[in-house]
């Protein structure tokens, strides 16, 4: 019961955190376009625009909203500056560090979706056709899926990298090492549920079909290795609306990146300016004239 109460908890904190970010999100005033762009802006008709890198229609905005969210482009931009002796300022780029990303974040999903299986009966196509994939490099029994150890290797690249860099290690926070140490903890305990515990998944399907429809079954004959991973699945489903690990949400609604570049193009007036009296150099000469004469100063019209 404890395991069955523990799941809707915090299922039902992650939705209403979602909804809660996305809404706050929403309703932020953005009163002017303030797009990150690095290319050439539309202008003048003899000027060779950027569409992509300074979008000013909305098929570049999504085809570079595209490139972020599906191959992290301004990662794999990123570079980093080290002087050397000289001395002289090496600026080098960061490839292993927009690889591990790239593999944490697509394994992940390819995870994601693999456990469609456990919540739905049939099982879908796209799990189904997902999990011979992954499978592919037969070795043993079970299956060793290519995810599982892609996702693994990418986690602790990530996380040795944060601890083993000084400079990063120096700008880091409390919460950015919880974040990839539960995230090792979720994969290790469901590589050894997999690998070595060897868990029914038939009562763990039972299980989360209960859960999916409303009607828990109390699991009997799960292990320890199950409660575990299960624990520390909730506390990052109850921890992800409320930290950094939001950003999956919040790229799509960041105004660097879902506006429009087109500044030159048409004027953008703040919704939100209220009307201020203004006082005019006009107004304030006649207001002051005579004083302005009697001291001397000099004066537009007399």
């Amino acid at each position: 019961m404890i395991a069955i109460a523990v799941s809707y908890a915090a299922l039902l904190i992650f939705l209403a955190g979602l909804v809660w970010r996305v809404i706050r999100w929403a309703w932020a005033p953005v009163p002017f376009r303030i797009p990150t762009v690095c290319g050439q802006q539309k202008s003048l008709p003899w000027i060779k625009s950027s569409w992509l890198e300074s979008p000013h229609r909305a098929v570049g905005v999504v085809a570079r909203m595209a490139l972020e969210v599906l191959t992290y482009r301004s990662l794999l931009r990123n570079v980093r500056s080290r002087q050397e002796p000289g001395p002289r300022l090496i600026y080098r780029g960061t490839p292993w560090l927009w690889l591990a990303a790239l593999a944490f974040h697509w394994s992940l999903l390819i995870v994601l979706l693999r456990h469609l299986r456990l919540f739905v009966q049939p099982a879908p196509r796209l799990a189904v056709l997902l999990t011979r994939l992954d499978g592919c490099l037969q070795i043993g029994t079970p299956t060793i899926y290519v995810s599982n150890a892609v996702i693994l290797w990418a986690l602790l690249y990530l996380l040795f990298r944060r601890l083993g860099d000084a400079q990063v290690r120096y700008i880091s926070l409390p919460a950015d090492y919880f974040a990839p140490f539960l995230l090792v903890a979720i994969v290790t305990t469901g590589i050894c549920m997999r690998y070595f515990a060897r868990t029914d998944i038939v009562v763990v399907k039972k299980f989360a079909i209960g859960l999916a429809t409303f009607a828990p079954i109390v699991p009997q004959t799960l292990g320890v290795w199950f409660y575990v991973h299960l624990s520390t699945v909730s506390v990052l489903a109850v921890y992800l609306p409320f930290s950094k690990l939001m950003h999956m949400g919040g790229v799509f609604l960041s105004p660097t990146r879902n506006l429009a570049n087109n500044n030159r193009m048409k004027r953008h007036v703040n919704p939100w300016n209220y009307p201020v009296k203004v006082h005019l150099y006009e107004e304030w000469e006649d207001e002051f004239r005579a004083k302005m004469e009697a001291a001397g100063l000099p004066v537009e019209k007399r």
